[in-house]
């Protein structure tokens, strides 16, 4: 079974506040906007193969049904979706020097699923690549910079003959404006992306601990990954982070 450091799907990360993985306290209460159904963004402010190419971008997830609240950041910069019962803690952490957004998302439980953070330093190394999968893509234009569009993915790497990285779960969703991998191999996963001042995050590494996922007990860390995407929570992470965009 992969060990689990904390929530953020990184190669390198330096120069960020420090308490990454923060304790499940309270969370004290936020600004909201409960709405019932779908908020268009518009309106409210699978085993991994040893060769898979790059999928098609995928068309947004359907949303469950329930009410939603629109959650900014304390900073007033950024805005996301997310189901009425879920919950966030901002600041969830030291913010860095020159401020910026740390916030964390649970669950009904307690669980982490989602961190978000901006103002960020990063820096990435590509010592060894691993057979990889993406499961799904999505392009995501309302947070574009500079021409650059990034773009909602959920991956994995390694597969049943050949490990991914050593201690690094090997499976992350999560925003990045890293291309999609080609051919047989890729660089283990970095998920960052444009946003001043410097760069952003917002997602987490596949944990089936926090990720729960009906009728997967038993399997293989990939299968289990694989399987979570055919949940509720899922398809509400998957929507919740496609809907990050400007606050305002």
């Amino acid at each position: 079974m992969k060990k689990f450091r904390g929530l953020l799907p990184v190669v390198v990360l330096a120069a960020v506040a420090a308490g990454g993985c923060a304790d499940q306290r309270p969370s004290p209460p936020i600004a909201e906007t409960t709405v019932a159904g779908t908020v268009p963004v518009s309106t409210v402010p699978p085993g991994a193969a040893t060769t898979t190419p790059a999928p098609a971008a995928t068309a947004a997830p359907t949303p469950t049904k329930g009410a939603l609240k629109t959650f900014t950041t304390a900073d007033g910069q950024l805005a996301f979706d997310l189901p009425a019962a879920w919950t966030v803690r901002d600041p969830a952490g030291e913010l860095p020097e020159g401020g910026g957004a740390f916030a964390e998302v649970t669950n009904e439980a307690g669980k982490p699923l989602a961190t978000l953070r901006t103002n960020m330093a990063t820096g990435s190394t590509c010592t060894e690549k691993y057979p990889f999968a993406e499961f799904e893509s999505q392009q995501l234009p309302a947070l574009a910079q500079s021409g650059t569009v990034p773009r909602y993915v959920f991956e994995t790497r390694g597969n049943s003959n050949t490990p991914g990285p050593a201690d690094t779960p090997a499976a992350a969703y999560g925003i990045t404006v890293m291309p999609a991998p080609s051919g047989n191999t890729a660089c283990p996963i970095f998920h960052f992306f444009t946003w001043p001042p410097t760069a952003a995050m917002f997602g987490a590494f596949y944990n089936p601990e926090n990720n729960k996922t009906p009728g997967a007990d038993g399997l293989p860390y990939l299968e289990q990954a694989r399987k979570y995407m055919d949940t509720t929570e899922y398809q509400n992470i998957r929507r919740m982070i496609t809907s990050l965009r400007p606050a305002g």
